[in-house]
Parts: C-alpha cells; sequence; structure tokens
C-alpha cells in the first residue's frame, strides 16, 4: 500500500514534467517549419538575385540572344531548383528524425511509468 501511493505520487509529480515536453516538442517543430520557410525564401530571392545578375552581365556584354548565355541561365535556374529541393527533402528527413526521437522519448517514459508502477 505504501508502495503504491508513494507511486502514484511520483506520477503525479511527474505528469506536468511530460506535458511540458510533449508541449517543447510541438513548439520546437513549429519553430523548425517556419525556419525553413523563411530560409527556403531567402533562398529563392538569393538564387534569382544570382539569375539577374548573370542576365546583366550578358546583356552588358551583348550576348544575352547568344545560345550559350541562354543555355547558360537556364543551367543555373536548374542548378537552383535542384539545390532547393534537395534542402527540402534534407529538412523534412530532420523533422521526421526528430518526430521519431519524440516518440522514443515519449515510449520511454511510458515503459519507465509502467514499471514504476
Amino acid at each position: 500500500m505504501k508502495s503504491t501511493i508513494l507511486a502514484l505520487s511520483a506520477l503525479l509529480l511527474a505528469s506536468p514534467v511530460f506535458a511540458a515536453t510533449h508541449a517543447t516538442d510541438e513548439t520546437v517543430a513549429t519553430a523548425n517549419q517556419g525556419a525553413n520557410t523563411a530560409k527556403e525564401k531567402l533562398h529563392q530571392a538569393q538564387d534569382k538575385g544570382e539569375e539577374l545578375k548573370l542576365k546583366s552581365k550578358h546583356a552588358a556584354e551583348g550576348k544575352s540572344d547568344n545560345l550559350t548565355s541562354k543555355a547558360s541561365e537556364g543551367t543555373q535556374k536548374t542548378w537552383h531548383k535542384a539545390k532547393e529541393g534537395t534542402e527540402k527533402g534534407w529538412d523534412a528527413t530532420k523533422e521526421g528524425t526528430q518526430k521519431g526521437w519524440n516518440k522514443t522519448k515519449e515510449g520511454a517514459s511510458e515503459l519507465k511509468k509502467k514499471v514504476t508502477e
């Protein structure tokens, strides 16, 4: 009886900690998603700037209608899109890993609760 009361008291004391951890994990996930969006927009703006810089360079050289210049500009656009896709994939992998880790922590805490009961 005494051990049951102690275990129940410990569980009641620890429950806010588990709730705070869960809320923190969700907050971190939301913050990461916002950061990824901001990073994506920044990179898109940087890429657009590089593309315009290359176009203006070709125009200044009088090569804006040149086949080589157009191929160079197209290659740069393709590179930026590939880079953006890779970053999105990497961000999704990081988020998935974080969610998996959070579930592992939750499962471990639940198992710990069952063992202490």
